[in-house]
């Protein structure tokens, strides 16, 4: 059964032999610079494997052991190879080196079974061609390498619904957006800003974000409001010189690269949106913060505003998880589908991709108003190739469908959502 002790507290009690016959093991940042042995011990049960926030370089070959083991992250650690030993786990579903220094990512390391691969901000300057191999593959988070160019089959990654290849290395969109990888039959959340390719609309983003800077010193930071992948939003108060104080919300990116990519890219595109009925928007960007950290000022919502979905789970992979019991009458939800559909169709009129359409991104107030929120994974379409531009807005439209049927299937008349829609 799951342990609920410190990571320190599990570690002394497995060099002391009382974790026999442990499902889950949580290991994070007990100062870790080889895998204890005693992990191997726990061969015939083990299925969850948390190493993250060590100094681990290496896997010992007795890791194959781990026979029943589907989940194993091990991000932010000192990794320049990703361990070849991994693509001997025959049930390995889950895999995380984020934040590491992989720079050799070896065909052998790649299990075929693997369903969620996360290699984001490492130096990977190719990727194996063993990859279209894990034909089980669901989510590729890829954002903060060195790519230039992804390998050919990927067309063979058939179950495929999100890719993230922001902030790496693509000169041009036919590298990073391959006609093979546009035209995969799930694929539905895509971001890919922060490459050269599309460089130039991105400065002259970032000029837009410049001449809408918020001083840190007329900001008063509040209680924090909610946390996500990229960032702390705290409520503020926004007191400008000769103006009149504004209630704000305050979004301070955790660090360089997110998940989705680069908060300055993140800044640009909310930006570039402008104005919307269905949007959130944004009020400005933060400068001076005494720590340098980056930020977004936005309008700060009444509290009667949530969140409609909760992000996906381990469990769920790329799917959101709704409050269980929640029941939409059917004219509600037909309202939010269509806030959503609103919200995207300005974006793509303004040259953008949302990226990452999903209930967790849409804030609703109970009665059938709905803003889209969150650019993390936002890009720029490559505007000089029109063919390319239109398959990435069908696959914004793709998670538009996803959304509406799960909107549906939480209503009190299904039919009736998708015969409005």
């Amino acid at each position: 059964m799951p342990l609920t002790h410190t990571p320190t507290v599990t570690l002394a009690r497995l060099r002391a032999g009382t974790l026999q016959g442990s499902i889950h093991l949580d290991l994070r940042g007990c100062g870790l610079v080889e895998l204890p042995a005693e992990v191997l011990a726990l061969a015939d049960t083990l299925e969850v494997l948390d190493l993250s926030g060590n100094a681990l370089s290496t896997l010992p070959d007795g890791v194959a052991c781990l026979t029943r083991l589907h989940t194993l992250f091990a991000s932010n650690n000192r990794y320049a190879t990703l361990p070849p030993v991994l693509g001997r786990l025959p049930r390995l579903d889950t895999l995380g080196f984020k934040a590491n220094q992989i720079d050799q990512l070896p065909a052998e390391a790649l299990a075929p079974t693997l369903r969620w691969l996360i290699l984001t901000d490492n130096r990977i300057a190719a990727l194996p061609s063993s990859l279209t191999d894990c034909s089980r593959l669901q989510k590729l988070m890829l954002a903060g390498n060195r790519l230039g160019r992804l390998p050919r089959g990927m067309g063979r990654l058939q179950c495929l619904e999100l890719l993230r290849l922001s902030a790496n290395r693509f000169e041009h969109a036919a590298h990073a957006l391959p006609d093979e990888l546009l035209a995969l039959p799930q694929l539905a959340w895509l971001a890919h800003a922060g490459n050269p390719f599309s460089a130039a609309r991105e400065q002259a983003a970032r000029a837009q974000t410049a001449a809408s800077a918020i001083p840190w010193a007329e900001l008063r930071l509040l209680a924090l409001l909610g946390e996500g992948a990229s960032g702390h939003i705290h409520a503020a108060d926004w007191q400008a010189a000769g103006e009149p104080l504004q209630e704000v919300a305050l979004k301070l990116f955790k660090g360089a690269v997110t998940s989705d990519g680069l908060p300055q890219c993140e800044m640009a595109a909310t930006l570039a949106a402008g104005r919307h009925p269905h949007l959130v928007g944004a009020l400005g960007v933060l400068a001076g913060h005494p720590q340098g950290a980056q930020g977004l000022v936005l309008p700060r919502l009444a509290p009667h505003w949530a969140p409609l979905a909760g992000p996906p789970s381990m469990a769920t992979c790329s799917r959101d998880v709704y409050r269980a019991g929640l029941h939409l009458p059917a004219a509600q939800a037909v309202a939010i589908a269509r806030a959503a559909a609103s919200a995207l169709g300005h974006l793509h009129e303004r040259g953008l991709s949302h990226g990452d359409l999903y209930a967790h991104n849409l804030l609703v107030d109970g009665q059938g108003q709905a803003l889209l929120s969150d650019f993390g994974a936002a890009s720029f379409l490559p505007r000089d190739d029109p063919a390319r531009s239109a398959a990435l807005q069908a696959l914004d439209r793709r998670a538009w469908q996803i959304l509406a049927d799960e909107l549906a299937l939480r209503s009190d008349a299904p039919g009736r959502v998708l015969a409005a829609l």
